[in-house]
């Protein structure tokens, strides 16, 4: 039987690198492919910078690929990054949202536009380093479920896949520990073994999110006025793009209590701004849907839902409103509830599905 053809995205780091290790050990032709997404060419920039997809990156999968025996090719991608992340994250911000530009990079970048390439080179499937697991259900189905290592679960990010997308990929690092990932690199010799995790948004290294879109884009957000949940005005913010629900540093105002931001209203280019109660909500809406386990759902649901990355998961009922909007009304009141961030639906280990809070 001739072995299957896989195209595993290598981002220099050890979790790619020992995925395609794996794979090659359980017997597929492994190609491996650093997607190139940064926008400037400037070298030292992009050294500095660094993240998943920087200069560096392309020479530790170099490397790791020359180890491996396996070929390897740098895909540009820099037009599908700009369109499908970039400029919605800087849009999403302009409108008074807190955007989620991993989980559009997945969705579109890493999955649309790889999974379509790969194909077109005659592989059958993607592969990521990612910390899930990819499984056909009973129903026929294919979901992701939660990693062994609950610490380094990546499942949040992920919840946007499609079925095909779904059903052309491999995940293989999901089935195992970190230690232990960091463990195979370290016996079979990869000098990427002990490389620290990338954490922060890959094209905003310093975090200054604000920063980036002035420069990036000329844009300039305009002052306006902070007021509290009454509507009276108590101060005046830099412009919303510096904001997001449920901060409390950088504010610049004293109002004798802790502050927090509860809401952001471009309409009116207001930040309105509570005490830490005033953060907590029962529920939340969400659009742009995409159903995993379950094709849709037409009966109220109980599931664990996260309203961020590092949200535990709490229990709510999910009712389907409109076509493509639901209504999650949790068991207890949720902290910073942040429109355009992702809510993902979990019925035991598996995603139901997700989407984008309103």
């Amino acid at each position: 039987m001739e072995k299957k053809k896989v195209v595993v995205g290598m981002s220099g780091g050890v979790d790619s690198s020992v995925a395609a290790y794996l794979l090659k050990e359980q017997g597929y032709e492994v190609i491996g492919v650093t997607m190139q997404i940064w926008q400037d060419e400037d070298t030292c920039t992009i050294e500095h910078n660094g993240g998943c997809c920087g200069v560096s990156a392309v020479e530790d999968a170099r490397r790791v690929a020359n180890q491996l025996g396996i070929p390897y090719y740098v895909m540009n991608f820099k037009k599908e990054f700009q369109e499908n992340v970039i400029d919605y994250f800087v849009d999403a911000y302009k409108h008074g949202k807190t955007p989620n530009p991993c989980i559009a990079c997945n969705r579109y970048v890493k999955w649309e536009s790889l999974l379509e390439r790969s194909l077109q080179i005659g592989a059958d499937y993607i592969a990521t380093g990612h910390y899930a697991r990819i499984e056909q259900l009973a129903n026929g189905r294919y979901a992701i479920r939660n990693s062994v290592t609950a610490r380094k679960d990546q499942t949040y990010a992920l919840y946007n896949l499609t079925q095909e997308q779904l059903s052309r990929t491999l995940m293989p690092v999901g089935a195992y520990e970190k230690t232990e990932i960091r463990a195979i690199a370290e016996r079979i010799g990869l000098q990427v073994a002990h490389k620290p995790d990338s954490m922060e948004i890959c094209f905003v290294p310093d975090q200054d999110y604000a920063g980036y879109i002035e420069r990036e884009t000329g844009y300039i957000s305009r002052p306006g006025n902070f007021v509290d949940v009454e509507g009276n005005v108590v101060g005046r913010h830099k412009g919303i793009i510096h904001y997001t629900v449920g901060q409390r540093k950088g504010l610049g105002i004293a109002l004798g209590y802790p502050v927090f931001v509860v809401a952001i209203r471009p309409d009116t280019n207001e930040v309105v701004l509570g005490r830490n109660e005033d953060v907590f909500a029962p529920k939340l809406y969400a659009n742009h849907l995409n159903f995993m386990s379950e094709s849709d759902i037409t009966e109220p649901v109980r599931a664990l839902a996260k309203i961020r990355y590092s949200h535990e998961g709490a229990m709510c009922t999910v009712r389907k409103i409109e076509e493509d909007v639901i209504e999650c009304t949790f068991d207890e009141p949720q902290r910073a509830i942040t429109p355009g961030q992702a809510v993902v639906l979990y019925d035991g280990e598996y995603v139901l599905g997700g989407g984008t809070i309103i």
